[in-house]
């Protein structure tokens, strides 16, 4: 296993362990900021929505950081992003009506109604952010091994 793939499968496991609890954070807030408390059947179903994001996201991550690099189609981060949509569901299913966003997040990110996209994988949760970036710089030194020209041949 080279590098890239080691550090992909650790993070798909930190990131694995560490969505559910951010789906159950995610809908604790918003329903706390909208109601003042969350209330115990949405936060169930924040449990499950936990574990389906875990299931789900975790077997998106562990397909693209599995590709070899040259076909990889997007990056984990992105892929991440996409969790957003297990507590979106929880809250709108719970009546939350959604939050004011600026343009920009209007714009990037059409399908977060309540302002929970994680910008970095340390808002899903501390611990992903070193393991997103050892992933970056693995799959930037793979590719580099791969492409880049023989020393002396660039300059010509």
């Amino acid at each position: 296993m080279d590098e890239a793939a080691d550090v992909g499968e650790r993070l798909v496991e930190a990131v694995e362990a560490a969505l559910p609890s951010w789906v159950e954070r995610s809908v604790r807030l918003r329903l706390t900021q909208w109601r003042g408390a969350p209330d115990a059947e949405a936060l169930r179903r924040a449990g499950e929505a936990g574990r389906r994001a875990a299931v789900e996201v975790g077997g998106e991550l562990r397909r693209l950081v599995t590709a070899d690099v040259d076909e990889q189609w997007t990056n984990p981060l992105s892929v991440v992003r996409g969790a957003v949509r297990y507590p979106t569901a929880v809250l709108h299913d719970a009546g939350v009506p959604p939050v004011v966003r600026d343009a920009f997040e209007e714009h990037h990110f059409p399908e977060d109604d309540y302002g929970l996209v994680p910008l970095a994988f340390a808002d899903i949760d501390p611990a992903l952010h070193e393991l997103g970036l050892a992933w970056g710089a693995a799959k930037a030194m793979t590719h580099l091994r791969r492409h880049r020209p023989p020393l002396g041949e660039a300059d010509r």
